[in-house]
């Protein structure tokens, strides 16, 4: 393995445990360097970027939510990170620096205990892998550590998000939402759909990535890696560039499942709505930020999903909603949870986000859970949570079927005044 005769000696060991914890199933160095796509990755660069790109300071929020959020489309946001200091504080040298020692996580095992290996080492990884899928800090508990959190000074939400319905269920119990996320070229994130609904943002710093996303209606099996084809790195983003990517380009692809591209810049911001499918792929060292959120605009599809799959979290959320946020407690309530929410679901995430009524792991317990990046074919769970308690979710109980949609009329003024009254809502069938 071409990274270990480079590695310092403690880096290529501490690298070796994490390899080990993180991915048993490559279990030889061979294994993750068989397809060589360090020494031919330029295939991957070529893509058409066919995604609409805004200004923050042109685009007001009002109009973002009538154009974008409303009507689901995907879209890039440019001029987000103005005030920012991670874009001078976010450099490989700077963060190996400032936090060395500091340890970040870059994968599960296979009980679904996070893998975690200090700053120092990643960047000496990160410089000198030949890996075909290298490890990839995405890490969701930044934010409640004692050093590591000074990165959330280092940037702020962008305007277009700052609506976060989940802050009412409590910073300590709300599902995990933000990640630190850096990786080399090579490393990304399989073709997933984000938990609970939620949509998503992620701000890029450094670097340049790749996107594939599909609307919430392109069944999942036009899209997955087949086990023959993918192997033992089928749930890896560059296994589905390679595999799955180039049948979105032949004549016969169903036009209502068309991709939207995008090769994202250091500065823009992706927005990703709920519902859509999305895979990432890094294309050279990459830093960002990313978070998912519940806004007025979507409420009434995370509460869907929210209500099935994490009943002990719904509950303690509409308590807050019913003292803060009346009138969407009442949109809550008139919900009917026996129909589909009308947007497609992971069904593999279903361990992380899915819930019993009674276990004391709900409620997105463990921090740990970068369920932001659950993938098709995840099969991890964590060891603390029974398996008897847990929520049996699948995607029959949320089926793309939709009878009864729930209208959530948005006062955009909101997003800027705080005003939490103006809204009324309105149930049709």
């Amino acid at each position: 393995m071409a990274e270990v005769r480079q590695l310092e000696k403690r880096a290529r060991k501490r690298v070796k445990d994490v390899k080990q914890k993180a991915r048993p199933e490559l279990s030889t160095k061979l294994l993750w360097v068989q397809q060589g796509y360090a020494d031919n990755f330029q295939p991957f660069n070529g893509v058409i970027d066919n995604c609409e790109r805004i200004s923050e300071k042109t685009v007001s929020p009002e109009e973002f939510i009538k154009s974008y959020e409303l009507p689901s489309i995907p879209v890039v946001i440019t001029d987000t990170q103005c005030s920012w200091r991670a874009p001078e504080k976010w450099t490989m040298d700077k963060l190996s620096k400032k936090y060395r020692n500091q340890k970040f996580k870059c994968g599960e095992d296979n009980e679904g205990y996070s893998v975690k290996l200090k700053m120092k080492y990643y960047v000496q990884y990160m410089r000198t892998t030949k890996d075909d899928s290298p490890l990839y800090i995405f890490d969701s508990s930044f934010g409640e550590h004692p050093s590591r959190k000074k990165l959330l000074m280092d940037y702020s939400v962008p305007l277009y998000f700052r609506d976060d319905l989940f802050k009412y269920s409590g910073e300590s119990r709300r599902p995990p939402y933000r990640w630190f996320v850096m990786g080399p070229a090579r490393s990304g994130t399989g073709i997933h759909i984000d938990p609970l609904g939620t949509s998503a943002w992620n701000a890029l710093v450094r670097g340049h990535k790749r996107w594939c996303l599909f609307p919430t209606n392109t069944p999942k099996e036009l899209i997955k890696v087949p086990g023959m084809l993918g192997g033992k790195q089928r749930d890896e983003a560059i296994t589905w560039f390679h595999v799955v990517y180039p049948k979105t380009r032949e004549p016969g692809w169903p036009k209502d499942c068309t991709p939207i591209e995008i090769i994202q810049k250091p500065g823009e911001t992706v927005f990703v709505p709920g519902g859509w499918w999305h895979v990432v792929l890094n294309l050279d060292d990459t830093i960002a930020v990313t978070q998912n959120f519940c806004s007025r605009s979507n409420f009434s599809t995370v509460w869907h999903k929210t209500a099935r799959g994490r009943p002990k979290l719904a509950r303690k959320w509409l308590a807050k909603l019913k003292v803060y946020e009346p009138n969407l407690a009442r949109v809550a309530l008139s919900t009917d949870l026996s129909v589909s929410s009308g947007v497609a679901s992971d069904s593999s995430s279903s361990s992380s986000s899915s819930s019993s009524d009674s276990s004391d792991c709900s409620d997105y317990s463990s921090s740990e859970s970068d369920s932001g990046q659950e993938s098709l074919h995840s099969k991890k769970s964590k060891k603390k949570c029974s398996s008897a308690k847990k929520m049996r979710y699948t995607r029959d109980e949320d089926s793309w079927s939709n009878n009864t949609t729930i209208q959530l009329p948005v006062s955009p003024a909101s997003l800027t005044s705080g005003d939490t009254e103006p809204f009324q809502a309105k149930v049709s069938k």
